[in-house]
């Protein structure tokens, strides 16, 4: 039996739909027999406090949805920490987005990249304000990888939107070719998905997978991170 620690990075709030959906999966999970997977809420102004010492204890990150966030250095450093300790990860929503952020700075040593909704005046607007807001939208997407299509059971479905933000499509272009794909996107092809080709698990979606557990089900994006968390997991005897 492997059991599994995941932080979830944001700002709690008991008001937001997507909090109250991400704790409902972890009870879904046990509800099904599949023990083994516990959250812990990391604010995200505590996040450069708490440093390495206290991430080491994680088996998985999951960087959730209500951005801005009160420290997006802090949001950013998790997901960075994640991705260098190629430690599982998933990003929904605010955490899809800043995911891209991290890796545009990071690895596409593009330092000026910034996000439209808390820097409206960059000259390298990353993130943008998508045309068409998409809060409380159910909307088509369209898989573009057979590997995420495997994890996601089907080459097309509708999912349940809570965002007005997403990858700016003039700079699309700068994750062509490398190891950030993306691997959905809407029916006029923006994007919806990414997954980072070189890590264990390391994915983004700007659409809310943990609202399926308010059906009591689990979205299989959901179940393929955790089912990742526990494989990095030490193995426990049962007593």
């Amino acid at each position: 039996m492997r059991e599994a620690t995941i932080a979830l990075i944001g700002d709690f709030n008991p008001g937001v739909l997507a909090h109250r959906a991400i704790e409902k999966c972890f009870g879904v999970s046990r509800e099904s027999g599949t023990r083994g997977v516990e959250p812990v809420w990391i604010q995200t102004k505590d996040v450069l406090e708490a440093g390495e010492r206290q991430f080491a204890r994680f088996q998985g990150v999951w960087c959730v949805p209500a951005s801005p966030y009160q420290n997006v250095e802090g949001a950013l450093w998790a997901i960075h920490y994640a991705r260098t300790r190629r430690i599982p990860f998933l990003g929904t929503c605010g955490g899809f987005q800043h995911a891209l952020l991290e890796y545009a700075r990071n690895v596409l040593k593009l330092e000026g990249a910034e996000h439209a909704e808390t820097n409206p005046n960059s000259s390298l607007p990353l993130l943008s304000k998508m045309r068409c807001s998409l809060v409380e939208q159910s909307k088509t997407i369209k898989v573009d990888s057979e590997v995420f299509s495997r994890i996601y059971g089907a080459h097309s479905g509708v999912e349940e939107f809570h965002c007005s933000y997403g990858l700016n499509p003039v700079f699309e272009r700068l994750f062509s070719g490398g190891p950030m794909e993306i691997v959905a996107r809407s029916e006029d092809g923006e994007a919806r998905a990414f997954v980072l080709k070189e890590h264990p698990f390391f994915m983004g979606t700007l659409f809310q997978p943990e609202r399926r557990a308010l059906t009591d089900s689990l979205h299989p994006v959901v179940k393929a991170f955790f089912a990742a968390a526990q494989e990095q997991a030490p193995v426990l005897r049962e007593t």
